[in-house]
């Protein structure tokens, strides 16, 4: 459906079985016809799950055939759309690469093409209306009706007007002041000879005697500081912006294992989830508002393995301040009738998650959410990030509410595969709240 139009609109004559099979063709007819009288190439989108059908199969062998007779060993195109283990056929030819980005990937292959003097006319160009007409058969009709959504965001309301930039009053030992920096515990940003703090000069001279003694050589506006960075120093604002960020990182993480949540190490960030000193296996937490109270499970047994809930709280400054949390579940042994090791295999991970979490749909995973924040903070309307002894980063500890202005009919219903029964957790704020909004 991408790929399509975008080699009609280059000049070339494309065939494809979702739009030229019509009620009552021999479909394997049709294709095999197609294939073996009029196809210049075969252009065979590579992911496991195609690859692993019976049809495809023999299309890749006719086309083997047809390598042969056509004399050409560059007849079969491998387009790889996900990394895909080899099959027989094709296993040693050179695929085009789409899976990073499909607009190189495209680029590539109209190169190849070009290259292979492929029959094309760029300036006989007809891009097929029934793409159009076939995706809009298949598309999710949408409905002129509002939706309340919830989102996984918390907005930050308060951050120090100032941060300051420290520098040592003597000599010091550089390689240790950067590692003071790293692990102070209001967080900073090691730059040159110094560090950038939302601390103060008390709170720096207090913490780090051991280093040397500080002074601040500069206060900036917070928000300018990320917006515009600091020219003065010739600090630019994505810099900045970055800096400030892994203070925010750093200063939820903190947060977190103070308040006993268990760190586990992702590929590419930290989660925090919820251990067995703040939740039981099978215990429902309530989240809603007074008189709306819905409830959700944090911890419990599945597929022989203990599963528990977690967040990675990723900061973004953009369209304004917030947090995203992103939700995580992390499985461990089962151990008497709690949990024991952390499952430490990736793929066993992996597999866990797709087996036991297929059936939550999103009630389950923001009922979860809401569960968590409300096991954090009570009925505390907001998150305290100490980035001072007297300042901090402040979040509201409840999600932003959207009010999406159109709808669709897309079922929201646990499946049979669902891990649970969990008929108290819905989607979306309370009634109650959308009517005084």
């Amino acid at each position: 459906m991408w790929l399509a139009p975008r080699l009609e609109a280059a000049g070339y004559a494309v065939y494809a079985d979702i739009l030229r099979l019509d009620p009552g063709m021999r479909w394997r007819q049709e294709l095999t016809t197609t294939l073996q009288s009029k196809a210049v190439k075969m252009l065979l989108c590579c992911q496991d799950s195609s690859l692993a059908r019976n049809g495809v199969q023999e299309e890749i062998g006719i086309a083997e055939d047809l390598v042969k007779e056509l004399k050409d060993p560059q007849f079969i195109i491998p387009l790889r759309i996900q990394p895909y283990k080899k099959v027989f056929g094709i296993g040693e030819l050179q695929y085009v690469d789409f899976s990073a980005s499909w607009a190189d990937g495209l680029n590539d292959l109209l190169d190849a093409l070009q290259k292979q003097n492929v029959p094309h006319d760029a300036l006989q160009v007809r891009i097929s209306p029934n793409w159009e007409q076939y995706r809009q058969r298949n598309a999710i009709q949408i409905k002129n009706e509002p939706e309340a959504l919830t989102s996984n965001w918390l907005r930050v309301v308060e951050i120090p007007d100032t941060i300051r930039y420290f520098a040592p009053t003597g000599s010091v030992d550089h390689s240790a002041l950067q590692k003071a920096a790293g692990d102070f515990e209001y967080h900073a940003q090691a730059h040159e000879r110094g560090f950038f703090s939302f601390a103060s000069l008390d709170d720096v001279n207090a913490k780090l005697p051991h280093i040397g003694k500080f002074e601040v050589l500069h206060e900036i506006d917070a928000l300018s500081f990320v917006k515009d960075g600091f020219p003065d120093r010739l600090i630019k604002g994505r810099d900045a912006s970055n800096w400030v960020q892994s203070i925010f990182r750093k200063a939820w993480e903190a947060y977190a294992r103070k308040r006993g949540l268990l760190s586990f190490a992702y590929s590419s960030d930290i989660a925090f989830h919820v251990a067995r000193d703040q939740a039981r296996i099978g215990q429902r937490f309530g989240w809603g508002t007074q008189g709306e109270k819905r409830s959700s499970m944090l911890r419990n047994i599945a597929k022989k393995h203990v599963w528990s809930f977690g967040v990675t709280a990723i900061p973004s400054f953009w369209p304004y301040y917030h947090f995203k949390m992103k939700s995580r579940v992390l499985f461990s042994e089962v151990s008497g009738d709690e949990a024991g090791s952390v499952v430490g295999d990736k793929a066993a991970q992996h597999r866990l998650r797709r087996s036991v979490c297929k059936g939550w749909r999103n009630p389950q995973w923001h009922g979860r959410l809401r569960a968590f924040l409300e096991m954090l903070v009570g009925d505390a309307p907001y998150i305290d990030l100490a980035v001072g002894s007297a300042d901090q980063i402040k979040l509201e500890s409840v999600p932003i509410f959207f009010t999406s202005p159109v709808t669709t009919d897309l079922p929201d219903q646990i499946d049979d595969a669902a891990e649970e029964v969990d008929e108290t957790t819905i989607i979306g704020p309370p009634a109650d709240e959308e009517d005084d909004e």
